[in-house]
């Protein structure tokens, strides 16, 4: 595992779900400009990094309505992982930042 191998539970739960959703988001923007690159192997790390963020935040969660849509978002984004597929990758960006009203006043600035 990479960047977030030694993040703990307990850390990232001293993180706001707006804080969290935020982060896994910027990932995801990573993973944007990776797509556009084609950096295939770059991508496929990227969203390691934001299936273990997410995975993350299932486990400090206790909203069961959250986690429900959080495991169906983190299947959806488990299926695009090494696939150079700008529009599903950007329509699961959009439904990620929509998880929350903060996350979702960044759609403009990352987001055609």
């Amino acid at each position: 595992m990479t960047q977030h191998a030694s993040l703990s539970p307990e850390r990232w739960a001293q993180f706001g779900l707006d804080q969290q959703i935020l982060m896994i988001g910027n990932e995801m923007n990573r993973a944007k400009r990776l797509i556009e690159l084609q950096d295939i192997s770059g991508l496929r790390l990227a969203y390691e990094r934001i299936l273990r963020l997410v995975d993350l935040t299932l486990d400090v969660q206790q909203r069961p309505a959250l986690k429900r849509e959080l495991l169906l978002w983190r299947d959806l984004v488990a299926s695009l992982a090494g696939r150079l597929d700008p529009g599903e990758h950007l329509a699961a960006f959009r439904s990620l930042l929509l998880f929350t009203p903060a996350a979702a006043q960044q759609i403009p600035y990352v987001l055609p």
